[in-house]
């Protein structure tokens, strides 16, 4: 999505950045573990195919999508906008005629990263963001009945249960808002740019 192409929303222990090519192979380092393809639904690509999805991500308006940084990780490169990369977490707009609907999903990566708040304090961002900037009301999560984790992460959000699709094992839940999405989500945060 070209609205957050050049936007860094910085939060207390996360930084969301926007997907760029240069975070392309430490994501495709990601995703060739089984247990995250699994727990993503994904199919694994080769590389100069996540390249290809990166542009699309980028371009696509129904996508919009943050790597996730944790701000304690140490980095192994100097660019600020790679260093601590942990995970990423997305939107995507489903609905043609509804765009203040919008599916998300967060992914933590890295195991150093993990069980630390990250995960909740990104998609608070990411929601709070989409708010205030995509004019998103409600979010759909869809999760696989089997992770327990990401239920009860969502759950701990205020995200209700309102479908089960039982031919894909997922528990489809929704958190709706009708005011202002940032002060409900108690969220603090601050925007920065991509300097590049």
């Amino acid at each position: 999505m070209r609205a957050n192409a050049n936007l860094v929303i910085v939060g207390d222990k996360t930084k969301l950045v926007p997907y760029r090519e240069e975070h392309v192979p430490r994501y495709h380092a990601w995703m060739a573990d089984p247990a995250i393809l699994e727990a993503t639904a994904s199919e694994p690509l080769s590389l100069e195919q996540e390249f290809d999805m990166q542009k699309t991500w980028r371009d696509d308006e129904d996508k919009c999508t943050f790597i996730v940084l944790d701000r304690d990780l140490p980095g192994d490169t100097t660019d600020p906008h790679q260093a601590g990369m942990a995970g990423d977490v997305n939107l995507f707009f489903n609905e043609p005629d509804d765009k203040s609907v919008a599916e998300i999903e967060i992914m933590i990566a890295e195991p150093r990263s993990r069980r630390r708040g990250l995960a909740q304090e990104a998609l608070r961002l990411m929601m709070a963001y989409a708010a205030e900037s995509l004019g998103c009301r409600r979010f759909v999560a869809k999760i696989g009945q089997a992770n327990v984790a990401s239920l009860g992460l969502f759950r701990k959000l205020g995200f209700r249960e309102f479908k089960r699709v039982e031919v894909f094992s997922e528990v489809h839940m929704e958190l709706e808002f009708a005011g202002d999405a940032a002060a409900a989500l108690k969220t603090p945060m601050t925007f920065e740019p991509y300097d590049r």
